[in-house]
Parts: structure tokens; C-alpha cells; sequence
């Protein structure tokens, strides 16, 4: 009992401390940028359009054969899989001894509202994995699609058998889209008019988009401005806000066809789950996807809830395939420290043990 008015003065001095901090650094915070992200040195190897293609420069010996082409889906910017040195992706990946190449989108021009699903699954990734296989002097590729960069990765492996496909990975890709109920409310049929709204304005806004994953959350905004406000004093905290952040305020436009088939053939009609789908008039069978597939969910994931992505493993048609459930959201699954303690080891493990 004689410790405690010691152990109050020594807590009230630290709150204290805190606090001078929180407001000293709370200038510091406006007046700054934050980290620079994305900065792994690389290689724009095809700059198209709303297209990137990127090969990160090596940082060790290559281990294994087979070259990793990362595919970013379309609503957001890749360096969610570049933060900064210790918390990239991408340069975990290359640590490890595997040669990256990254598929990344800018903004659509107004002059690319006619860009469709075609043209992302039977034109910009066919040539992305062409540049690839020229540029690592391999026949085979390992490809890693993130959300609905998953979503496309299958849709050109199920279109391209045949075409060197060695591995397929795929992190929070949803094919049940039934299952996906705010985004079922936000784009309701009887309400919303895509194609007034494409016909309008070419391209769909990513303010538009930006509302409607806030809407799954509509108070995380808020919770995140009182955290930082009490975090303010610490450094990491900080950092990592910032990153994420910028990250998740990054959306980008969707070319407006592109918004008006995925709006109408996938949230409406739900055709890849119930195997109706056509693209370029080919129907898509995942079935035949027979290479080697990993699916990881995240189990707190608002966007991509695990009903919707949970068929998926049954859909393939690879007798090695398996899925793992990790923990965290849709975000942390695949950076920050979560996922550097959990997500980013399992994807080496298992890509290692089938890429050399």
C-alpha cells in the first residue's frame, strides 16, 4: 500500500509527458508529409494508359526460379504492397530471393471510359505476363492477386490454360457477391442507375468509390482521428496512421464500362458464382484453373466478408489448392505488423516450396 501514491505520481508524470508530446507533435504532424511510400527501387517496365508494370531490383541472390507478378486491384494504388523499408511487401519478397514484378493502375483518362473486363483480363494481363516471362527469361510465373486484383488473376488464369501459369495465390477475392450486402444496398438495382451514372460521367468518381467502403465502417473515420489525437506522442503510431491512411484516401476512378459489367454482371447477377460469366464471349469455368492455389482470407475482413470469398477453394479445379484464414482485416491482412508476422511468412512458405 505505501507504493501506490509513488506508482500514481510516477503514472500522472508519464500522462503529463504524453501530453506535452501529443501537442508539440501534433504541429509537427500538419506541417509534414509523412513517409515516403513505394520507394523500393524498380523498373517501369510498361507504362500504358491506366496500366503499370513494374520489376523491382533485386536485393539478394535469387533463390527461386520462378518470377512473382503482384496484382493490385483496380479501386486502389499498389504501394499497399510497398510501404516503407521493413513494412514492404515487396521487399520481403525480394529479401527472400524472389524476382518481383508488380501490376499497378493509375486513373483512367476520360478517353478510357470505354475500357472493359476484356481489357484488363484479355489485354493488360496477357501483356504484363508476357513482359514478364521476356524479362526473367522464364516460361512460368507465380501470380498474387489482392481483392479484385484476385478477382482478375482468376478470370485470366480460367481464360488462359496453357499459359504458364506455375502458382496462384489470391488474398481476399470474393466470388460470391451475393454476399456482399453493403455493396448490395449501395449499388440496389431499383435505385441505382449505372448506367445513367456511366453514361454521364464516363468515368466513375473515386469519391464515389471512397463512400462507399467508408460506409462499411461509417464511424472508423472518427474512432481513427481520437486515436491518433491520443497516439499523437507516439512516433510508430504515427507513421503507421499516416501510411494507411494515405493508402485508403488513395482511390482511384474506375473506367466506366469496367464499372458498368462488374456493377451488372457480378454484384447484380452474380455470374462468376453462378458460372454464367462471359468475357470477350468466352465463358469463364474456374474449374479449369488445375495449377497449384492458395487463397488466404483475413477474419475481420468489411469488405470482402469470408461468405463471399468462401466458395471459392471449391471452384477450383487444382488438386493442390488450399486456403488459410488469418487474422486481422482487409487491410492489415496484407501489410503492416500483422501481416509481416503472419500473411507475408505463409506466402513465402508456400510459393517457396513450389518455385524452384
Amino acid at each position: 500500500m505505501a507504493t501506490a501514491p509513488l506508482d500514481f505520481a510516477d503514472a500522472a508524470a508519464r500522462e503529463f509527458e504524453r501530453a506535452m508530446q501529443r501537442n508539440l507533435k501534433g504541429l509537427d504532424y500538419f506541417r509534414t508529409s509523412g513517409p515516403s511510400l513505394g520507394a523500393t527501387p524498380k523498373d517501369v517496365l510498361i507504362e500504358r494508359g491506366t496500366m503499370r508494370l513494374y520489376h523491382y531490383h533485386a536485393m539478394s541472390d535469387e533463390v527461386y526460379r520462378i518470377p512473382v507478378l503482384l496484382v493490385m486491384a483496380t479501386t486502389n494504388r499498389g504501394y499497399i504492397f510497398d510501404m516503407v523499408s521493413g513494412q514492404s511487401l515487396v521487399e520481403y519478397l525480394l529479401r527472400a530471393g524472389f524476382d518481383v514484378f508488380m501490376l499497378d493502375w493509375d486513373a483512367p483518362r476520360a478517353d478510357e471510359k470505354s475500357l472493359s473486363l476484356e481489357s484488363y483480363v484479355l489485354d493488360f494481363l496477357p501483356a504484363a505476363v508476357a513482359r514478364v516471362k521476356a524479362e526473367s527469361g522464364e516460361d512460368d510465373i507465380n501470380l498474387v492477386g489482392y481483392c479484385f486484383g484476385g478477382v482478375l488473376s482468376l478470370l485470366w488464369a480460367a481464360l488462359h490454360p496453357g499459359a504458364g501459369l506455375a502458382n496462384l495465390v489470391t488474398f481476399t477475392t470474393p466470388v460470391d457477391f451475393a454476399q456482399m450486402k453493403l455493396f448490395q444496398a449501395w449499388a440496389d438495382r431499383r435505385f441505382f442507375d449505372v448506367d445513367k451514372l456511366v453514361d454521364t460521367l464516363g468515368n466513375c468518381p473515386a469519391d464515389l468509390l471512397y463512400t462507399a467502403f467508408d460506409m462499411l465502417r461509417p464511424a472508423a473515420r472518427t474512432a481513427g482521428n481520437i486515436r491518433l489525437y491520443d497516439n499523437l506522442w507516439n512516433d510508430e503510431f504515427v507513421k503507421s496512421y499516416r501510411m494507411f491512411d494515405r493508402w485508403t484516401s488513395d482511390s482511384l476512378p474506375l473506367a466506366g464500362e469496367y464499372f458498368r459489367q462488374t456493377t451488372k454482371k457480378l454484384i447484380w447477377d452474380n455470374q462468376l458464382m453462378e458460372e454464367r460469366l462471359e468475357v470477350g464471349g468466352r465463358r469463364v469455368d474456374l474449374a479449369t484453373i488445375t495449377a497449384p492455389f492458395l487463397h488466404v482470407t483475413a477474419e475481420h475482413d468489411h469488405i470482402v466478408p469470408t461468405a463471399a470469398s468462401a466458395p471459392l477453394l471449391g471452384m477450383i479445379g487444382s488438386a493442390d489448392k488450399s486456403e488459410i484464414v488469418l487474422k486481422g482485416g482487409h487491410v492489415s491482412l496484407v501489410a503492416g505488423g500483422n501481416a509481416i508476422k503472419r500473411l507475408w511468412p505463409n506466402l513465402v512458405q508456400w510459393l517457396g516450396e513450389r518455385s524452384t
